[in-house]
């Protein structure tokens, strides 16, 4: 499973990116069903999370979050990828 996270329109320090990392500690169950990880952090007055998702059978997700809390807008972001990458798996489950 491969990681990329990117900062735009600001720098983003060592507790900010350890916070993502333990965040995406979350998603680890369905480690072996990921191929990678793009996760974005956009600073325009408000903070913007996204993140797209890549399957390894060829499916993708994406989902995005804002508030004006760095921690509170990936916290939102990956309420919301811990479900969809759920769904995922369950989906997969059901057709074997």
């Amino acid at each position: 499973m491969n990681i990329n996270v990117n900062a735009i329109k600001f720098t983003m320090d060592d507790e900010q990116r350890e916070f993502i990392d333990k965040k995406l500690q979350r998603i680890k169950y369905a480690e072996d069903l990921i191929t990678d990880i793009t996760v974005s952090v956009k600073l325009d007055k408000k903070f913007l999370s996204e993140s797209t998702v890549n399957f390894r059978w060829g499916g993708n997700a994406h989902v995005s979050a804002e508030d004006y809390d760095f921690q509170a807008c990936v916290n939102k972001m990956m309420d919301v990828l811990d479900q969809k990458v759920k769904k995922e798996k369950d989906k997969i489950q059901e057709r074997k």
